[in-house]
């Protein structure tokens, strides 16, 4: 394991694009990073954005996206920083206040706050539909699969239990992932033959799911995460890295990314 050090508190979201990887944080700032030598290069002043919820990079569009939550749309960033619009929503009379996204090589999904939907956007950012889920399913973070189903990681109010569930483009529940052995699971990037990797926060650890949901094995555990609580994280696929972003105990705490070898695990 190597550890890129932010040297900022409060990091809301990680990712990477060719082979910079990008980290942004509450004062909206995006620091940038090598991810071959873990050098840091010079800031992005994100100009605009107000409360960053998360980042993910679109490689096909080579463009990256942000979701602010305070002023309630998403943010197009080109990776110089020379370029940042205000992108989602395209109309003015519609509102949204996005929490989290994913991307596909031609898709964006929305996962919005508190809210019992998810947005589905092509590269030009025109909706595509909104899939309801079920008002007992509250969402932390969504992913479009490789058949074009949704997985969801969520809470379920009925159940009082974490889930991660598979659901088809009308919002109905296909299958689920839950019990004892799912603690909170917050992302969940998923790769091109629909592995889901889950940032699991309350048990301190990142777990493997096949396409069908069922577990595969630990492939971070508690010790190797120093028992901190992963937050966001990212799958880079091609590398076969996997960039982990710690949630913060304290406001002194400086967080950390944290790179871990998948392929060699």
């Amino acid at each position: 394991m190597s550890v890129l050090l932010s040297i900022v508190v409060w990091v809301r979201g990680v990712t990477q694009l060719a082979d910079v990887v990008f980290i942004i944080h509450r004062s909206s700032s995006i620091c940038r990073f090598s991810a071959t030598t873990h050098q840091r290069l010079a800031d992005i002043d994100a100009e605009g954005v107000g409360d960053p919820g998360d980042i993910v990079a679109c490689e096909q569009m080579s463009q990256l996206y942000v979701a602010d939550r305070s002023e309630q749309c998403v943010w197009r960033v080109s990776p110089d920083g020379d370029d940042i619009e205000r992108w989602l929503p395209k109309s003015p009379s519609d509102t949204y206040r996005p929490s989290t996204l994913s991307v596909t090589s031609s898709r964006l999904l929305v996962t919005p706050f508190s809210v019992q939907q998810l947005i589905h956007l092509d590269a030009g950012g025109d909706e595509l539909r909104r899939v309801p889920l079920p008002d007992y399913m509250h969402p932390h973070h969504a992913v479009e699969s490789p058949s074009g189903t949704f997985i969801v990681s969520h809470s379920n109010t009925q159940l009082k239990q974490q889930q991660v569930s598979e659901v088809n483009t009308e919002g109905q529940v296909l299958r689920q992932f839950s019990g004892s052995s799912l603690g909170q699971p917050l992302h969940i990037p998923a790769d091109s033959r629909g592995n889901i990797i889950v940032a699991d926060t309350f048990y301190c650890r990142i777990l493997l799911l096949d396409a069908k949901l069922a577990l595969r094995r630990v492939i971070v555990d508690e010790h190797l995460l120093n028992y901190q609580k992963p937050w966001r994280v990212c799958y880079v696929e091609q590398s076969g890295q996997l960039l982990v972003e710690f949630d913060v105990i304290s406001f002194h705490d400086k967080k950390r990314v944290a790179v871990f070898d998948l392929l060699r695990r």
